[in-house]
């Protein structure tokens, strides 16, 4: 997404499990390599992904321009 991405929005390079399509491949955007994980963003147990992708949604909403 040569401009950015909406928030809300998901990413181009996203599959239907919402996996990185590109992930560890040159054209990654450099932000995503750079977004380290953390117990604040993933949560202590294992949940399937569930408490990262709503970590996520909150980060998008709280940085949403306007």
């Amino acid at each position: 997404m040569p401009n950015g991405k909406p928030a809300g929005v998901p990413c181009v390079q996203l599959d239907d499990q919402l996996r990185c399509k590109i992930f560890g491949q040159p054209e990654r955007p450099a932000v995503c390599g750079q977004l380290q994980a953390s117990v604040e963003m993933c949560g202590a147990v294992a949940d399937g992904g569930v408490h990262v992708r709503a970590w996520l949604m909150r980060l998008e909403e709280l940085t949403r321009p306007g």
